[in-house]
């Protein structure tokens, strides 16, 4: 009896390492991959890339830390714990106002010494040593948009294809392992979902709420499950009947315990390309969204609010223009050659040697 060859092939612990040497072995992809790094980096390093507070400083006989501090807050929780001391936790504070060399006062400050919000020069000014991607429509620089915008994204779709990934291994799961009328209902589910746009979809929901980069993730999330959760199922379809999966319902494994620590593993490769290739798309969704005022709203710095305030300044600023269409197009590549390298090296039938 022949059987039909598996469309991926789901790598066992022992052979992660050759899938990496694989993947390391792929330029584009492995290229790729470093681009996402870096992208990460800047998103959490933000407030110590581009802000109007130091890093360190001197300010009254006392030693401050306000931007190391705020990029420490940026991790769930820890607002209870730590939190900038007074007085830069205020808004009407603004050090740089406030510095004076001759008691002593002394910073160090970030490699782009300006916050996102910070208005500080005229507005539309070109690109200069002072600025150097120029100033917007308020005279906010640039360049520190675009590393906090960096944030943005990067959270958009990390977040929303996190949502999307639990929905879509749910439904996929139970369509795929329990099958019968709980799989005819979610395949049902899955195709009227599928008929809809998503790009118009999500708009057709956010029109219902307020303009909020939370609502922009939870929709998003809640339009990208679908290809997880067909993923999923045909996977868990495939393993279900396998010689270990009838071993351990033999042993009296229960049903969840089952899915979820045996058969789930070995069903993970196909469902991480889909996310991969899914965080690309939330990114370029959510500049989408925001580029048409349903996404991130003024003053928060976003890639897409860039991109439509150079769209509303063409012929008096273009400098606006061009940072926020390679940060765009930079991100969607990196993910997609990181997704389709990681596809390469997974199916066994498409080694046909690293690309250049």
């Amino acid at each position: 009896m022949t059987t039909e060859p598996n469309t991926l092939e789901t790598p066992s612990p022992s052979g992660l390492r050759q899938v990496w040497q694989r993947f390391r072995r792929d330029r584009l992809g492995f290229a790729g991959l470093l681009v996402v790094l870096a992208m990460f980096a800047v998103a959490v390093l933000a407030p110590m890339l581009a802000n109007e507070q130091p890093i360190a400083c001197k300010y009254d006989g006392a030693l401050y830390f306000p931007a190391l501090i705020e990029t420490i807050d940026q991790i769930p929780l820890v607002t209870l714990v730590v939190h900038k001391p007074v007085p830069f936790r205020l808004a009407t504070f603004v050090y740089k106002e406030e510095f004076d060399a001759s008691r002593g006062d002394w910073a160090i400050w970030t490699p782009v010494p300006f916050g996102p919000r910070e208005i500080i020069s005229p507005p539309l000014e070109g690109p200069s040593g002072l600025h150097w991607l120029g100033t917007d429509q308020s005279g906010r620089d640039v360049l520190a948009r675009l590393i906090h915008g960096t944030k943005i994204s990067m959270k958009v779709g990390f977040l929303s294809m996190g949502i999307a990934a639990l929905i879509g291994l749910i439904l996929g799961c139970a369509a795929g392992y329990a099958g019968g009328w709980v799989d005819m209902v979610i395949s049902r589910v899955i195709e009227v979902v599928t008929c809809f746009p998503p790009f118009f979809l999500i708009l057709a929901v956010l029109a219902w709420f307020p303009p909020r980069i939370e609502y922009v993730m939870i929709v998003i999330g809640l339009t990208r499950w679908v290809g997880i959760a067909r993923f999923a199922r045909g996977e868990l379809l495939r393993i279900r009947e396998s010689d270990y999966a009838l071993a351990a319902r033999a042993l009296g494994v229960r049903p969840l315990r089952l899915v979820f620590r045996h058969l789930l593993p070995n069903a993970m490769a196909p469902v991480l390309i889909s996310i991969t290739f899914g965080i690309a798309a939330s990114i370029l969704i959510e500049a989408g969204l925001s580029w048409l005022g349903f996404g991130v709203q003024a003053p928060e710095a976003s890639w897409g609010s860039i991109l439509r305030a150079g769209y509303e300044n063409l012929f008096t600023a273009p400098h606006l223009i061009p940072p926020a269409c390679i940060a765009i197009f930079v991100a969607v590549l990196a993910f997609n050659l990181v997704g389709d390298t990681l596809r390469d090296v997974i199916d066994p039938r498409l080694q046909t040697g690293p690309r250049a």
